[in-house]
């Protein structure tokens, strides 16, 4: 990467040795949409185009304690297992931002991970480039420290990852449903398990959720927890990433969504998670535990069955009262008469 005439190029490289194949880490790398399950500073990911080799993607992350938005070109070189990437338009105070990830075969069925970066700030402020470095050293190293772990997972990547959605069919106005998921600071009250929540628009759209739960599968135990939301208000979607994951949770991600159509409203909650294998290892009682510390697939799929039903019941309270509240609203202003809410439906994605 080449800056303007006159301009210092910044460039970082950080690297972290891996026990597994360089092509299962490499296939993590290029899965750009699974990003914010492996990158701690990752809110969301939306591809805009991709042709096999090059791809156009949003990605909202969190950097230095705010929340910002990229456009980023990535290529991938498959056979030399590597890929470039560069950010599009940043503006002050980085100029341009670019790099690459490689995934190095190395002795042993191991391999090392190096991502590099290379960048130019405005006015060339060296202030400004300590601050940039800071920020991107330290979103690196979390998030190739991730990758190391998610990689070395006995259990594999897929056996980890669960996706499924909660769906609610409403009588009444998509504005009115998506209106109450947007205001989530009205939730404390109206949902049993929430005991506070304060919520912050640090831009418009962009909400900083920091609550506490009420878990009756912890035995009654109050947990506080966190969230990052993106609001697109004219696509009736609210996408999220949970900040501070515990227990067998290693990584949760989702949306909100509202979709009218010709009989109603179709209000849908979708989660993807990831699962902490060494959360799930530790809460086996020592008997149960291998030799090897291997978690047995039926432990596994215990453990992502009561991952499903305590997010699938919370998300699904979540929905029947945006439901109550939106039907509500139509009836007491009399504008028509509504046939009684279909049953609630839960199903898991394919």
């Amino acid at each position: 990467m080449s800056g303007m005439p006159g301009e210092r190029v910044h460039r970082l490289r950080h690297s972290v040795e891996v026990a597994a194949p360089a092509g299962a880490v490499f296939a993590l790398l290029a899965d750009a949409a699974r990003r914010p399950l492996y990158s701690p500073h990752v809110v969301h990911v939306e591809r805009l185009d991709f042709d096999g080799v090059r791809e156009r993607v949003r990605v909202w992350e969190s950097a230095g304690g705010r929340i910002r938005s990229s456009l980023l070109v990535r290529v991938q070189h498959p056979h030399e297992r590597r890929i470039e990437f560069a950010l599009v338009g940043r503006g002050a105070p980085v100029e341009s931002m670019s790099g690459e990830w490689t995934a190095e075969e190395g002795p042993g069925g191991r391999c090392v991970v190096t991502v590099r970066h290379e960048f130019t700030v405005a006015g060339d402020r060296d202030d400004v480039a300590a601050g940039e470095g800071l920020i991107t050293g330290y979103n690196a190293r979390a998030e190739l420290e991730s990758l190391r772990r998610i990689a070395e997972s006995r259990a594999g990547v897929d056996e980890l990852v669960l996706s499924f959605e909660e769906s609610l069919r409403v009588y009444g106005p998509g504005e009115l449903l998506y209106g109450f998921l947007y205001r989530a600071a009205d939730w404390p009250g109206l949902l049993p398990h929430m005991r506070r929540l304060e919520l912050t628009e640090s831009s418009p759209g962009v909400q900083i959720l920091d609550y506490d739960v009420q878990l009756p599968e912890a035995d009654g135990a109050v947990r506080t927890e966190g969230a990052v939301r993106l609001c697109f208000p004219h696509a009736g979607r609210i996408v999220f990433k949970q900040t501070v994951p515990s227990g067998p949770v290693a990584a949760h991600a989702g949306e909100w969504s509202v979709l009218p159509d010709e009989h109603g409203v179709r209000v849908i909650a979708h989660h993807t998670v990831l699962l902490d294998e060494a959360a799930v290892r530790a809460a086996l009682p020592a008997s149960g535990r291998s030799a090897t510390g291997t978690v047995s697939p039926s432990v596994l799929e215990l453990a992502r069955r009561r991952v499903r039903q305590a997010i699938g019941r919370t998300s699904l309270a979540i929905l029947e009262l945006a439901g109550q509240h939106a039907e509500l609203s139509v009836r007491t202003s009399s504008v028509r008469t509504l046939p009684r809410r279909e049953e609630a439906t839960a199903g898991s994605l394919p």
